[in-house]
């Protein structure tokens, strides 16, 4: 960590970085602390920052980027009878909302993959609907050979000024190419192409599809009924038409005495037990900040100064509206140092999205605690997590909490959705309180 008693050679050095974030005129932002110092103890302290970054009121008069979309739709065996029939009926009622200047492809994939519709802006819409129509269930599930096909169409029509996005819709589990399908994903990545990952169902490997999004800075969705497949795919297509910013990124050097322990990306999920920079934080929509939440762990020996420095770095954004590259914004984050704690009790907000994490974090340790084979843990993480979406008045999610943890304890094992209900509806929670705030 560089450490500047003397102003002028601070100034010397600030002068280097890229401008503040709150001079900006591309986004603007908040940040909530949620402690307003640090401490002089012997001790580790525990620091949570909420990151809030969203668009300036001048991004309304930016026009809406075209889409250029690749449906990546398993067709295994599985999915024949109601959820094939209602993954080609929604992409039909895609392609007909489709503005002249978008872009949709369709890759069908089992073990082998299908090019459905090629990736062109020249487009007979009766003849690619007949196309989808003719998807007929068949094979095994290897979603490699899907996700490849669909990343060859997405680069025929590859540009920065589109939204440059592949959506992976599947009900089972991959074998045998989980480690091609994440370098695939790191190679989309580096060409600012998302991943977002859907299953149907409770046979798909949602730790693979989480681990497969998040390379991009996407996420995976849990679709549990197949009525349930148009509402979620519509959801995406609307909120992929409403990115102002595509891709976040933040870079940053790690400082001497600090550890960034965890970061959640609140409208959807990314947490990482050892954050690595850069990080990407996925899109700002039009509509929703993009919120992230921190967890710092700092040292004793970095409490010397009067005040420490968290995190310095720069955010990276792309704007496929926007002609011209956006400069690297710089963000700094510190405290003041004191011998004695502040009484100042936390903002608000962070005390809620905290509280709703919490509730995120106590699935995940019974959900790690049962794969260890120890129940009587996660059975007893369950309790906790009732009881708190009880006092939340959560009274359906915390049925199920106590259900699984009934089965856990008399079965050592989850019921077939289970573990997906909870996690995916704990989930869930963490948006609906970003939404709110956002009112």
């Amino acid at each position: 960590m560089k450490s500047f008693s003397n102003p002028k050679r601070r100034n010397l050095y600030d002068a280097t970085l890229p401008p503040d974030i709150e001079s900006n005129s591309v986004v603007k932002h908040e940040v909530f602390f949620s402690r307003p110092n640090l401490v002089r103890l012997n001790e580790e302290q525990l620091l949570y920052v909420l990151l809030e970054i969203s668009p300036r009121e001048e991004s309304e008069k930016l026009p809406t980027p075209p889409l250029n979309i690749c449906l990546v739709l398993d067709r295994s065996t599985s999915m024949q009878g109601d959820k094939m029939d209602m993954v080609k009926a929604t992409a039909i009622q895609l392609l007909r909302g489709l503005r002249a200047e978008d872009v949709l492809s369709v890759v069908a994939f089992s073990d082998r993959a299908e090019v459905i519709i090629p990736a062109s802006i020249e487009t007979d819409r009766r003849k690619q609907e007949g196309r989808i129509q003719m998807i007929q269930p068949s094979g095994a599930t290897e979603i490699f050979n899907g996700l490849k096909a669909g990343m060859q169409e997405i680069r025929r029509t590859l540009n920065p000024s589109r939204i440059n996005h592949i959506i992976l819709l599947t009900d089972g589990q991959t074998y045998g190419d989980e480690q091609d399908c994440l370098n695939l994903a790191e190679e989309a990545a580096a060409q600012n192409i998302g991943i977002t990952g859907m299953g149907i169902g409770h046979e798909w490997n949602d730790i693979f599809l989480d681990a497969l999004a998040s390379k991009t800075g996407g996420s995976s969705a849990y679709i549990s009924k197949p009525k349930d497949i148009q509402r979620f795919l519509v959801d995406k297509f609307n909120a992929l038409a409403s990115t102002y910013a595509d891709d976040v990124i933040l870079d940053f050097k790690p400082q001497e005495h600090v550890k960034v322990n965890y970061a959640f990306r609140l409208h959807t999920r990314r947490r990482k037990r050892s954050v690595e920079t850069p990080m990407r934080l996925g899109p700002i929509l039009r509509d929703m900040p993009l919120h992230v939440l921190i967890e710092f762990v700092v040292s004793p020996e970095a409490l010397v100064d009067d005040v420490f420095i968290l995190l310095e770095g720069s955010l990276k954004l792309s704007i496929a509206a926007r002609s011209t590259p956006i400069p690297p914004i710089r963000i700094k984050l510190d405290r003041e140092v004191r011998v004695n704690p502040s009484a100042e009790p936390p903002p608000t907000r962070i005390l809620s999205a905290l509280s709703r994490l919490t509730l995120y974090r106590m699935q995940d340790r019974a959900r790690s605690a049962a794969d260890d084979g120890q129940y009587d843990t996660a059975v007893r993480h369950l309790h906790n997590l009732a009881t708190h979406l009880l006092s939340q008045g959560e009274h359906s999610l915390a049925k199920t909490a106590l259900f699984e943890a009934d089965n856990l304890e008399r079965m050592h094992s989850w019921s077939a959705s289970g573990n997906k209900d909870i996690k995916y509806s704990t989930r869930a929670l963490l948006l609906s309180g970003v939404k709110e705030k956002g009112k």
